[in-house]
């Protein structure tokens, strides 16, 4: 499933950089490549959990996918709202991201450079970083990812917002260790919302993406 659905998403990315029409946009709609090239890391995993490929080689892939889903997206995506203007209120922003880079780092300390540890558990594997997340850091992270879009003016990108807030919190309740694993597919599959919103977007309508008071 990684597979067909990373090649499907980063389709859909190599899609959404083409419809970028300013320089304010290049990094949102770097959004969806990014979360397919996301997917298609997963799959060396699995195989070399199912003994297809060697651990060694599970061993990179688990700790690029790993470092990807705790590192970059966080600080990633609200970055991307920021040179939108999402808000309208520069502080804002800056707070999105101030969150987004404080759970990068905690990612990047909890993984290291050790192998990340993994294991398939029912029909997705679940990840464990040398070290455990706080409540505190998750929801920096949540704050990163998944504020910054609810206050866009774009539909799409609200929905992509809500949608994702949903399932994190869904997720961090039910089972938080399949947080990185699932939330991440449901996102990446939510970044078809990124690339209907630059459609409707032409320059210089940055502002269709900001909150009806925002200015860049």
């Amino acid at each position: 499933m990684d597979l067909a659905a990373g090649l499907l998403v980063t389709g859909i990315g190599i899609d959404t950089l083409r419809q970028a029409r300013a320089r304010e946009q290049l990094a949102i709609a770097a959004v969806p490549l990014v979360l397919g090239t996301h997917l298609l890391v997963e799959t060396p995993v699995w195989w070399s959990l199912e003994g297809h490929l060697s651990p060694a080689v599970g061993d990179l892939a688990s700790w690029a996918y790993v470092a990807i889903a705790l590192v970059v997206v966080p600080a990633l995506v609200p970055w991307a709202f920021l040179r939108l203007g999402t808000s309208g209120r520069a502080g804002l922003d800056r707070f999105f991201l101030a969150c987004g880079l404080a759970a990068a780092a905690a990612g990047l300390f909890a993984i290291g450079l050790e192998p990340v540890g993994r294991r398939i558990d029912g029909h997705h594997i679940a990840y464990h970083p040398g070290v455990a997340w706080s409540g505190v850091v998750l929801a920096a992270y949540v704050l990163a990812t998944c504020g910054p879009s609810l206050l866009a003016r774009s539909a799409e990108l609200r929905w992509f917002g809500v949608g994702n807030l949903a399932v994190v919190a869904l997720l961090a309740w039910i089972q938080q260790n399949a947080v990185i694993s699932l939330w991440c597919v449901w996102a990446a599959s939510t970044s078809l919302l990124i690339n209907l919103a630059l459609r409707r977007t032409h320059v210089p309508a940055v502002a269709s993406l900001v909150a009806p008071d925002g200015h860049t």
